[in-house]
């Protein structure tokens, strides 16, 4: 039998409320407190609890508190990147934070996502899309990333963008709608070449 947490993981309808899930949230939620108590120069303290919250924490990456996550298993993120204070990192699926990608105070990235039918909402069902971060990313202050989302490599997001499609790498991107503006390379984003 597949379990709540297979389903979730797998992009499906599920619901939260399965005990399995209840859990891992009241694990990560432990974890959490501790990790937001923290002084933010006790880099040791809040790696070890970093080391037992997520999926991975790449070598010299840092995440300043306070931090707020689902699950913490379902984040992973690679060396040297850098969260600053005040994130939201709803990992209902996976969350993939590649090297060296800068996240600036106040992000939130989000992978849960509700039904559109109320009846299925109202009877408790949700889904959740996975977000990949590439690596050399910066996602400027306050900006949001919706479920499902890639963002390639090198791109930067201007602060207070809601991302909600994939980007691709090397542009700047800005807005609500989140929008390229152009490439960070001389060349056309829309592949027509360089400009």
């Amino acid at each position: 039998m597949v379990t709540q947490k297979e389903r979730m993981l797998a992009g499906e309808l599920y619901r939260a409320d399965d005990p399995e899930l209840g859990a891992a949230y009241s694990r990560a939620q432990t974890l959490l407190a501790a990790f937001n108590a923290t002084r933010g120069d006790d880099v040791e303290r809040l790696t070890r609890i970093l080391g037992d919250l997520l999926g991975h924490l790449g070598e010299g990456a840092m995440i300043k508190p306070a931090l707020h996550c689902d699950y913490g298993a379902n984040i992973s993120i690679g060396a040297r990147s850098f969260v600053n204070v005040g994130c939201v990192l709803l990992d209902c699926n996976r969350i993939v934070i590649g090297e060296e990608v800068q996240i600036a105070p106040g992000v939130h990235i989000y992978t849960a996502t509700h039904p559109l039918d109320a009846a299925t909402r109202r009877a408790g069902w949700e889904a959740a899309h996975p977000v990949f971060i590439g690596d050399g990313v910066w996602l400027g202050g306050g900006s949001i990333v919706c479920p499902g989302v890639t963002i390639g490599e090198n791109t930067v997001v201007g602060a207070g963008s809601v991302v909600t499609k994939s980007l691709p790498a090397n542009v700047l991107a800005v807005g609500n709608p989140c929008r390229v503006l152009r490439a960070l390379d001389g060349t056309d984003p829309e592949g027509g070449g360089s400009r």
